[in-house]
């Protein structure tokens, strides 16, 4: 048997990632509120059909006081052999013959239990005939029967079935629920497999349980599954892409652009999914340049450029010319280099500059106002002369919270830049300043000797002060299970532009 099917939830309580769904379908059933046509909307592999069979239990074992027989309707409906359980698939079964021929049976009362419920997968692949006859039954049931329609295409519903439906919306999985989810599996199944090796499996998943649990059955024959075993055999994420892509496009290196796309289509890398990872390090950047009233043209221009490439990757016989092409297009003119210069943060030396000419006319205009200009001279070479004092910072919690952004943009790596914005100061000694991380991703991160040794420069150059870093995850008790970003470098893209 496979994986997917012997570690399918049969109870609520092993659901993973629907907590919003299981809590209210659970308060329905205790409350006896259940309705008689549910909609399950998501992607797939969310648990769609798994919580349609344990919803289906608790209807029709409802009432029913003898155990052993409630005990039988149960595995009935797990093993899928009662026969007042009707699972359908609608891509087969879509006409209106076959939705007259349910309706036919449905007004047979139930034969075992005291309901009968029918599960509808795919139910948007119904001809609008089928949906036509369906409406009337959905809106007035017999008693005894239910209806849960599955589907993954939601706008293909007509409004109608919609309307006479609980509609209940299924979200992707998040990433760290699905290595949780597999990391149990492995122990169960005792397969050793390292933790990177899950964490790219349930990348690979892009939110799918079923598609996750399906890859690590398919990893199973091997004695030790390893992250070089995963990416030889389901190809690497891409992520690893985008920083020197947006560094190339930044510099204007075509070259550089131009080898980028080789190895992606090397390494196997579907390339619209590739594409929508820059679209998604995009729009994270221009939502952070709105925030911060800045300039948007350039960041929509390439929005605009990638959106294209998405829809003709799909379609064309060359989808890696054509993302060439588009890449390309992006390495700014002049006009476009103004303007892109604009998104990017002020230099330190942009912001001397700009004090300094601020003196400068505020001297100007005190010349204006018949002040002597010596005395003006003066008064601003004594504020240089205070600004130039250095002075060795307090230690104190609070103090060194308040430089600790000067510190973070005195890191040059984009990527330790944004792993340190995650961070948070925890403690400050004579010594050692404590940092804490929400995930181990980005606590390692600055914890590598290069980076540390880079964070403990720029705090010596802020701080004045000569300080070794800790770095430990939350408030070192327990680790944060927050997913982490399914675009990890999207913040750290944005440094670049």
């Amino acid at each position: 048997m496979s994986l997917y099917r012997k570690y399918r939830p049969q109870t609520f309580a092993e659901v993973v990632g629907q907590d919003a769904v299981v809590s209210t379908l659970e308060q329905a059933a205790e409350q006896d509120k259940l309705s008689h046509a549910f909609l399950f909307s998501g992607s797939r592999g969310t648990g769609k059909t798994s919580i349609a069979r344990i919803l289906a239990k608790l209807i029709m074992a409802e009432g029913v006081e003898d155990e052993t027989i409630k005990k039988q309707i149960i595995n009935g409906v797990t093993e899928g052999n009662i026969v007042d359980l009707l699972e359908i698939d609608a891509a087969s079964n879509r006409g209106i013959d076959d939705v007259r021929d349910l309706i036919e049976k449905i007004q047979f009362s139930p034969v075992v239990s005291k309901a009968k419920v029918y599960i509808i997968d795919e139910v948007h692949m119904l001809t609008k005939e089928a949906f036509n006859a369906l409406l009337k039954t959905l809106e007035e049931p017999p008693d005894y029967a239910y209806f849960i329609l599955a589907t993954t295409e939601l706008s293909k519903i007509p409004s109608t079935i919609q309307s006479r439906c609980q509609c209940f919306s299924f979200r992707t999985i998040p990433e760290e629920d699905i290595i949780r989810r597999l990391q149990l599996i492995a122990d169960q199944e005792h397969i050793k497999v390292e933790r990177e090796a899950l964490r790219i499996i349930a990348h690979h998943g892009q939110g799918s349980m079923r598609d996750a649990i399906s890859m690590l059955d398919q990893m199973r024959s091997l004695p030790n599954v390893t992250l070089d075993d995963v990416e030889q055999r389901m190809g690497k994420t891409g992520s690893e892409y985008l920083e020197p892509l947006f560094e190339a496009i930044d510099n204007e290196d075509k070259k550089t652009i131009i080898s980028i796309v080789q190895k992606i289509e090397e390494t196997g890398i579907a390339l619209d999914v590739f594409v929508r990872m820059l679209l998604t390090t995009v729009r994270s950047m221009l939502h952070e340049a709105i925030e911060k009233n800045q300039e948007t043209d350039y960041l929509r221009s390439i929005l605009d450029t990638l959106l294209q490439a998405i829809r003709d990757v799909r379609i064309s016989p060359l989808p890696g010319l054509v993302l060439e092409s588009a890449l390309i297009s992006l390495c700014s003119t002049e006009e476009e280099s103004g303007k892109k210069a604009t998104l990017n943060k002020p230099s330190k030396e942009d912001k001397k500059a700009a004090k300094k000419e601020a003196k400068v006319q505020v001297k100007a205009k005190i010349i204006e106002d018949n002040i002597e200009a010596k005395q003006i001279e003066t008064k601003l070479e004594d504020e240089e002369i205070k600004e130039a004092q250095v002075e060795a910072v307090e230690l104190s919690k609070e103090k060194v919270s308040e430089l600790w952004p000067q510190v973070i943009e005195e890191i040059a790596k984009s990527s330790v830049k944004l792993s340190l914005k995650d961070g948070s100061l925890v403690n400050v000694n004579e010594k050692l300043l404590t940092l804490g991380f929400s995930s181990s991703f980005h606590k390692d991160k600055v914890a590598h000797p290069e980076a540390s040794r880079a964070v403990e420069e720029a705090m010596k150059k802020i701080l004045k002060r000569s300080l070794k870093i800790e770095c430990i995850i939350g408030d070192g008790h327990q680790e944060n299970t927050t997913p982490e970003p399914d675009v990890d470098l999207a913040e750290a893209a944005a440094e670049i532009f």
